[in-house]
């Protein structure tokens, strides 16, 4: 009778067998259900899969904004709007700087373009 000393190897190996079987099961029925729509019937149609998709996106969406309404502080969100319109500005000022900047420079080229 064959006798396997037991080794790390060989009861990783039997560990990892079973966990891998399950993974692959797992896959498989998880592709299986993505290609069908929530109410069973396969999606086979590309307007009824992009269809599926816009609806899954609008409930996303409305699943963040109730989220953002009851879990975030209404504090916080004054915090991060004042912080965020306070950086806008600062950005705004800079722009209009660079702006001012290039204007002045471009006219003193014309005088300088003019004068020769």
């Amino acid at each position: 009778m064959l006798s396997f000393p037991p080794e790390p190897h060989w009861i990783a190996a039997a560990v990892e067998t079973p966990l891998m079987a399950i993974l692959v099961w797992m896959l498989h029925s998880l592709r299986r259900s993505i290609a069908q729509a929530p109410d069973g019937v396969p999606l086979q149609d590309l307007s009824q899969q992009k269809a599926a998709l816009d609806r899954t996106r609008d409930e996303l969406a409305a699943f963040k904004l109730e989220v953002a309404r009851t879990y975030v502080p209404l504090s916080l969100i004054r915090d991060v709007d004042g912080r965020l319109t306070a950086h806008l500005i600062r950005i705004e000022q800079k722009l209009d700087e660079a702006t001012r900047a290039a204007h002045s420079t471009a006219a003193q080229m014309r005088v300088l373009a003019e004068d020769r």
